[in-house]
């Protein structure tokens, strides 16, 4: 029993560790993505630049959550006008 809360505390513990982490891999994603597209100035791409500015804003106040979110739809909008879906409502 001991064993199993020990393990639950360590989970709970690295819980926010993670999450920083998947923000930045995000916005790493976010970056490499936009430098590898010529600017063209479409929808898609200015979608994913403000959405990218939210979730830097949100890192830098300390709003984990925000920056996760942020990103994770600014990577969606992207993946989606890769497949000629444009953007996110």
């Amino acid at each position: 029993m001991k064993r199993f809360a020990m393990l639950i505390v360590a989970a709970l513990l690295t819980a926010p560790v993670f999450a920083a982490d998947l923000c930045d891999i995000n916005l790493q994603k976010l970056e490499d993505a936009l430098a590898t597209q010529a600017p063209n100035g479409d929808t898609a791409t200015q979608q994913v630049e403000q959405l990218k500015a939210k979730a830097e804003e949100a890192k830098v106040v300390g709003d984990t959550e925000g920056c996760i979110n942020n990103s994770n739809k600014a990577l969606q909008v992207l993946e989606n006008s890769d497949k000629g879906g444009g953007g996110i409502s």
